[in-house]
């Protein structure tokens, strides 16, 4: 009988791939020089991981596996405004280390994008997976206030990002970000607003 995938052995490699794509890339991604730059074979990464797009697939979720441990680490609990979430998550996310991960994850969501049957689920899942720790910061959590807040806190989180690693102009954006979250402050606390988009949660 064949030997089973070492589950350790797989691991490394997965961790190593996922920084090495981080750097290069992986829009043209190409398992021989991967498996150089891992000190090992092709036919090995076939035998851990299956064809390239599992591969890639496997990539993608461990890089997401990252973001999601990094996030659980930051002080997102608690009485915090939505606005407190976000500089938190901004002064988290915009640190220069993060940005190849950040990249990647545009990457990807570029050629989901284009071909959704490449990677299945992927774009559902970079929306829920991070709207539901957003919304359990803020007060009545599974209401639509709760919804359409961590929602403007996520696609205005995105947008920066976005823009800095295009730019990389930090003086503009993080201006633009403080008045970003100084206008959601008011979205969240002004009464007229909650009234007008958010009736029911009036008092």
């Amino acid at each position: 009988m064949p030997r089973p995938p070492d589950d350790d052995l797989r691991a490394a490699l997965l961790d190593r791939a996922v920084d090495y794509v981080c750097k290069h890339g992986l829009s043209e991604l190409s398992l021989r020089p991967l498996a150089k730059a891992l000190r090992t074979s092709a036919a090995l990464l076939h035998y851990h991981f299956g064809s390239k797009d599992d591969l890639i697939a496997a990539i993608i979720e461990a890089g997401r596996a990252r973001q999601v441990a990094a996030m659980q680490q930051l002080e997102l609990q608690g009485d915090l405004s939505t606005a407190e979430v976000g500089r938190i998550l901004w002064r988290a996310w915009s640190d220069a280390r993060w940005e190849p991960l950040i990249m990647l994850f545009f990457e990807v969501y570029a050629l989901a994008l284009r071909d959704r049957s490449r990677f299945p689920g992927f774009l559902e899942s970079a929306i829920e997976a991070w709207l539901r720790p957003l919304q359990a910061t803020l007060p009545d959590p599974d209401g639509p206030r709760a919804r359409a807040l961590a929602t403007v806190t996520l696609d205005g989180f995105r947008g920066f990002l976005l823009d800095l690693c295009a730019t990389h102009d930090r003086v503009r954006i993080d201006a633009a970000v403080e008045l970003w979250l100084a206008m959601l402050e008011h979205a969240e606390t002004a009464p007229e607003m909650t009234r007008r988009f958010f009736p029911d949660a009036a008092s």
